[in-house]
């Protein structure tokens, strides 16, 4: 009897193992066969307006490119300040196009030195891209 269950017991080890490896080979062919990745790439990643006067309102163009070989799509762009306002294209950008991304910035009630990020998420392979800008902000 106890012949019996240990060879049960073995079977059933031998044969579950051998699903588990199928199932590693199954998912190695799965990550192998993966059709691309966009790739988002800025020509710029930081802007400095120089100065500027409080109360003035100033933006720029950030341009980039889908340097990758699937759709590039921006899921969300967040600034660090209220101040500070993305504004970005949601249609999605094929391989080796290009589009831009506006940041615009308000220096009402700011003065010296100001510097503020805008936080990029999308697909890309890099999901998470950082963008700069800075500004030194005088009162007249």
């Amino acid at each position: 009897m106890k012949k019996e269950i240990i060879f049960l017991l073995l079977l059933f080890l031998s044969v579950g193992c051998g699903k588990n490896a199928d199932n590693d080979r199954i998912a190695v062919i799965d990550e192998t066969s993966n059709s691309g990745a966009a790739q988002i790439t800025f020509s710029k990643y930081e802007y400095d307006f120089g100065k500027i006067d409080e109360g003035e309102r100033v933006s720029y163009f950030f341009k980039y490119t889908n340097t990758g070989t699937a759709d590039l799509i921006i899921t969300s762009a967040s600034a660090s300040c209220g101040c500070t306002v993305p504004k970005y294209d949601v249609k999605p950008i094929p391989p080796g196009a290009s589009g831009t991304m506006e940041v615009k910035f308000d220096a009402t009630g700011r003065n010296g030195i100001q510097t503020k990020t805008v936080t990029v998420k999308s697909n890309a392979a890099t999901p998470v891209i950082l963008l700069k800008i800075s500004a030194d902000v005088v009162n007249n």
